[in-house]
């Protein structure tokens, strides 16, 4: 499979002098089967399944503009440490009528009628779509995903699926991925289209893919708990390192020109540098619980997001606190005032300008990674640039 594969844009088309196209003749990469069980798919129209590949250089080595093997390294890096990441993820996503171009409610299984209003942890909501919610679980069981809790979310058919904790980074992404692909196909069966669009409704709340994470020593004792609710030096120079790398990171949680319609100011997607106890305001939240759970909460991501670049990046800052010992900002309370705080990238291209410029970012990531999504996202947003939206006709054309 080519190495080139491993960084087209959105639209399946080559990135403008990409080398891994025009510097090497467009050559095949090693795929290599990761491990985990084959994947059953049994809402296809004929029943099939996935066999999970990453890509490699011909001599083994492993090919790091896989967005796979980037994890993968930053897991090394641990390991090498000895220390083991514990990582959870939450994904939102929305269902809609499959019948419209555009956004709209889907029509509610049990009464017949079109959803047309929030209804934020709505149990009639949740038994309303049990049946698809249960084809979800079932393929959760089948594909090995640890999914826990279901809820209804705050948007027009918006659900919630959060996973169980495992002490297997590289797992917590493989489940996301297949999760998001799950979660599609069962949807199209039952007349619905599933979207992780950061931000479908630009007056309703934005779906993301928060992640939580602590690290076990070699004894399997979570070095984030220091008994108290403040938790631990390392957990704090982790948060550090969160904070230094997230503006640089943006890119990464926000990759998409619709990413940035979710991040906006007095929302709980966060646009500031910023970290707190128990405050769903700020970008990095301490939740509480029993000192032995202590744990990071990193609420920036968008659901439309690489969930092994998104872990990637969130790991790779947090080693690099470790590492250099940064001392984290005071935490936040949620009466203070944010106004003033460091900001994140408020619009793509600056978000790329960021990434190409962060220093950890170019710690986390290896080359061949970070010059081709540059370019990739410059590109598509230059396409973006010559598109001319109907509400822009609607408002201009005969007005000006």
């Amino acid at each position: 499979m080519a190495y080139s594969l491993a960084a087209m844009d959105i639209w399946g088309e080559d990135i403008a002098g990409n080398p891994l196209v025009y510097g090497n003749g467009d050559s095949d990469a090693v795929c290599h089967w990761t491990g985990r069980s084959i994947v059953p798919m049994d809402w296809t129209p004929r029943p099939t399944a996935l066999i999970p590949i990453t890509l490699a250089y011909d001599d083994g080595r492993p090919f790091l503009g896989d967005p796979r093997q980037a994890l993968a390294e930053v897991v090394r890096r641990y390991t090498a440490r000895g220390l083991t990441p514990v990582v959870a993820t939450e994904l939102e996503f929305y269902l809609f009528d499959a019948q419209s171009r555009k956004p709209i409610g889907p029509v509610s299984p049990a009464t017949g009628k079109r959803l047309n209003s929030d209804a934020a942890l709505s149990l009639d909501e949740l038994d309303a779509f049990e049946a698809f919610i249960s084809d979800v679980y079932a393929a959760c069981r089948a594909q090995g995903i640890p999914a826990d809790s279901a809820i209804a979310e705050n948007g027009v058919g918006q659900f919630e699926i959060n996973f169980n904790h495992v002490p297997d980074a590289l797992k917590a992404a493989d489940d996301a991925v297949l999760f998001k692909r799950a979660v599609r196909g069962i949807a199209r069966r039952h007349g619905f289209i599933a979207s992780f669009m950061a931000k479908p409704y630009g007056n309703r709340a934005g779906s993301g893919l928060h992640v939580h994470f602590s690290l076990l020593d070699k004894e399997g004792i979570n070095i984030f708990d220091d008994g108290t609710a403040r938790g631990s030096s390392t957990m704090l120079i982790a948060i550090g390192g969160l904070l230094a790398g997230m503006a640089e990171s943006t890119l990464i949680f926000a990759p998409h020109f619709n990413s940035y319609r979710r991040l906006r100011p007095n929302s709980y997607a966060p646009t500031a540098v910023a970290w707190g106890y128990e405050n769903r305001m700020v970008a990095i939240r301490i939740p509480g619980g029993p000192a032995k759970a202590r744990r990071i909460e990193h609420r920036v991501s968008g659901a439309d997001a690489n969930p092994y670049l998104v872990l990637a990046a969130i790991l790779g800052s947090a080693l690099a606190g470790i590492e250099g010992e940064l001392a984290p900002s005071d935490p936040l309370l949620p009466s203070a005032d944010m106004t003033r705080l460091p900001r994140l990238p408020s619009d793509w291209r600056s978000a790329v300008d960021a990434f190409e410029a962060g220093d950890i970012i170019a710690s986390t990531f290896a080359a061949e990674l970070r010059g081709p999504l540059a370019a990739c996202k410059r590109q598509e947003a230059e396409t973006f640039a010559t598109r001319v939206s109907e509400f822009e006709y609607e408002t201009y054309l005969e007005t000006i």
